[in-house]
């Protein structure tokens, strides 16, 4: 940034703390779930324990992946690879969900049509869409419905605090900040609470925080910091990086 682009000042800061700031809270547990992936950052007084990050790439991709295919296997065939996933995400974005309970959705969805709604597709024509509409978010809880060996988004967020110390679990569990794109479907949060509570200790409260405008969390975050008093305490200048050179960002920063 320095020598390429001759900024004045820069300052770096992990994603998932960004969006732990923009809900107002210096310590939790932060669950970005974007497109691409998703990524759990334990966090306490600001700083994250980075022995405790859990990445993984699962996330809204494979969401609307699982929707091609299973739309696919109904005989809905759309022009092109590059149309049949735009076509998928704007379905997943206004009629997908998360279902609280799988097995009795499915039954539900067996008894009753209520579940269905009908889609309109760029050319006019109507598609219904049934149970695809909560089995294809539950590839986020249930990888192995894709072939995949990954842990569900639950059991990450559950091991990222057990790596925590045992003193600080508590406020985690307290606060489970959501933020990305892939996290605004509709009963995401609620399923997060349910499958933590049933991993977490009984004699713990889990909290989940889902701020309304969580799908821009991280920016929203970063503005926060960016507009405190003390941000140039914080921020590497030119001057410093000269005469210190690069590990001054992971003295600053991190």
């Amino acid at each position: 940034m320095f020598e390429t682009f001759s900024v004045p000042a820069t300052y770096v800061s992990v994603p998932g703390v960004l969006s732990l700031y923009s809900s107002g809270r210096t310590t939790g547990v932060s669950v970005d779930v974007g497109d691409g992936v998703y990524q759990i950052v334990p966090i306490y007084s600001g700083y994250a324990f980075p022995h405790a990050i859990a990445r993984c790439d699962l996330a809204g991709a494979d969401v609307t992946s699982h929707l091609v295919r299973s739309l696919g296997t109904r005989g809905y065939a759309f022009d092109g690879e590059n149309a049949s996933r735009e076509i998928a995400r704007d379905i997943k974005e206004k009629l997908c969900y998360v279902a609280q309970d799988l097995e009795e959705e499915l039954k539900n969805a067996a008894m009753s049509s209520e579940v269905e709604r009908t889609y309109k597709l760029p050319d006019g024509h109507d598609i219904s869409i049934g149970c695809e509409r909560f089995l294809s978010p539950e590839v986020l809880f249930q990888p192995s419905l894709v072939g995949s060996e990954l842990l569900g988004i639950h059991e990450s967020i559950c091991g990222s605090v057990m790596r925590c110390d045992v003193d600080v679990r508590k406020d985690l569990y307290g606060n489970v900040v959501l933020s990305g794109g892939t996290s605004m479907l509709d009963g995401f949060g609620g399923r997060i609470k349910k499958e933590v509570v049933s991993f977490a200790p009984s004699s713990v409260r889990v909290y989940v925080i889902a701020p309304p405008e969580r799908k821009y969390g991280v920016w929203i975050g970063g503005s926060i910091l960016g507009s405190l008093s003390t941000f140039q305490q914080m921020w590497i200048s030119k001057e410093e990086y000269d005469e210190s050179g690069p590990y001054i960002g992971i003295r600053k920063c991190f």
